[in-house]
């Protein structure tokens, strides 16, 4: 197949975007579509040169070779997908196509995978590997699922050596039409696990099919092959008896090849000792913080070992990664004092262990949480979580429910109930419907320096901090 000109219908999602950037670096000629409303991706197309069309329309895909598409935006029934398979002309999901950039198909070389899965930690944990690859002269090619992190050039790259790193995204590949999981269409030869949690109940009925998917995905690892999965936690347990390939585990039970023997914190660093293998191998620094990052940086370092890299080199460059964009991202210091946070986490376990790690890092802090819920299908299947994963905030403000475009609004569950049912529990919680009322109310608590605000979900709440007064000499 020869490819000179790849359109990208919906380019500004977090998953298109890094693509785009990389065939871009490659010598494509990349044109890209998307809707008129400000992403996080904006900055990232804007450094690589790319404009995208405004809108959908069928002139957009012009002289391309091959259309990527997501899941978003109609899919295979957007306008652009429907012209470009009228003309004959390929049509890939951002799901396939992550997976035929890992297996070469479009480039002059063979490249070596490495794949990062699990239900939380994915873009963390990916985003450490290229870092520290790319710090000791390897120059991986990279995707990785955000829009900027402040380690790498970019969250998508094509680099000129043997490596390509990616997020695996348990996700339908197109909701609509293909339930194929995108991180089945990846064949890495090494596989990061990270842990296994019920998520997407829009396309998923239970945590035994969610495991299922992830045990496939481990299957698609070649005989040498090596899966590098937590092994304390229970559903990646169970997989790994079902499993016949390379494991190597870690975390912080004595059963695991790798583990955690101590872990110190201070604001936004973690400091953390190792032991692999009955082997001490000292202490480590992450300039992010939390157990759950701790975790993330260990199956990153020991990917990195299994890659030849020298201990003392992943030190070194390990605590240059410094998260990345929505992940406990540092925003500023507000006029009145606070220190203002961004995260993406939506899923009751990340929220829970976000909090946990701030209120770890910053014991003699105030912690409030200005919190979006996303997806009707995620709050209703998962209410019950929701009710007990904030208890490590001060207050916790929830405004209305961001709606995915694959599901309609479903008038039985809302953010008014679950502040309802959450005030039972927690001594000091409110709604607050939308974004407007937020920054209202942010500005009249005018929050003290001894506050720490997280604004949190997978939605568009990171957008009431553009709306705020920062103090620039803080």
């Amino acid at each position: 197949m020869k490819i000179k000109n790849i359109h990208f219908t919906g380019i500004k999602g977090v998953g298109m975007t890094p693509l785009a950037i990389i065939a871009k670096e490659a010598g494509f000629y990349i044109t890209g579509s998307d809707v008129d409303k400000k992403f996080i991706t904006d900055e990232s197309l804007k450094k690589a040169g790319i404009v995208p069309y405004l809108g959908f329309a069928k002139e957009n895909i012009k002289d391309a070779d091959l259309v990527i598409i997501t899941g978003a935006h109609g899919g295979f029934n957007n306008v652009e997908a429907e012209a470009a398979r009228n003309r004959g002309v390929t049509v890939w999901t951002q799901g396939k196509a992550v997976g035929k950039f890992m297996d070469g198909e479009l480039f002059s070389r063979k490249f070596y995978g490495i794949s990062v899965a699990g239900t939380h930690g994915k873009t963390t944990t990916t985003g450490m590997i290229a870092t520290i690859l790319r710090g000791v002269g390897l120059d991986p090619t990279f995707v990785i699922g955000t829009s900027s992190l402040p380690s790498l050039p970019n969250a998508g790259y094509f680099g000129k050596g043997f490596y390509f790193v990616a997020e695996a995204d348990e996700y339908a590949t197109e909701p609509l039409s293909d339930q194929t999981p995108k991180l089945l269409w990846q064949h890495p030869k090494i596989a990061v696990l990270t842990n296994i949690d019920f998520d997407h109940p829009d396309i998923y009925s239970s945590i035994d099919e969610i495991r299922e998917v992830f045990l496939k995905f481990a299957q698609n690892l070649p005989e040498d092959g090596i899966l590098i999965a937590c092994g304390d936690d229970p559903q990646i347990k169970m997989l790994i008896n079902d499993y016949r390939g390379n494991v190597i585990t870690y975390g912080f039970s004595d059963t695991n090849d790798y583990k955690i023997k101590k872990i110190n914190y201070s604001n936004t660093q973690s400091f953390f000792w190792i032991e692999g293998r009955g082997v001490n191998l000292g202490e480590f620094t992450l300039n992010v913080l939390g157990e759950h990052n701790v975790l993330n940086g260990l199956a990153a370092i020991i990917a990195c070992l299994e890659l030849g890299v020298s201990m003392d080199k992943i030190k070194k460059e390990a605590v240059k990664f410094k998260g990345s964009k929505r992940r406990a991202e540092y925003i500023g210091c507000l006029n009145s004092g606070a220190l203002l946070f961004d995260d993406y986490a939506h899923h009751p376990t990340e929220i829970k262990k976000t909090l946990r790690a701030f209120k770890e890092g910053f014991p003699k802090s105030k912690i409030i949480c200005f919190f979006q819920p996303h997806t009707y299908s995620r709050t209703k299947k998962l209410f019950d979580e929701f009710l007990y994963s904030f208890s490590d905030a001060d207050e916790v403000i929830i405004s209305n429910i961001f709606s995915s475009e694959r599901e309609g609004i479903d008038p039985s569950v809302s953010s008014q109930l679950l502040v309802q049912s959450m005030a039972k529990l927690h001594p000091n919680v409110r709604f607050m419907p939308g974004l407007e009322d937020v920054i209202k109310y942010i500005g009249q608590k005018s929050y003290k320096r001894n506050s720490v605000i997280i604004t949190m979900g997978a939605g568009d709440i990171y957008k009431v901090n553009s709306k705020l007064k920062f103090n620039n000499n803080a």
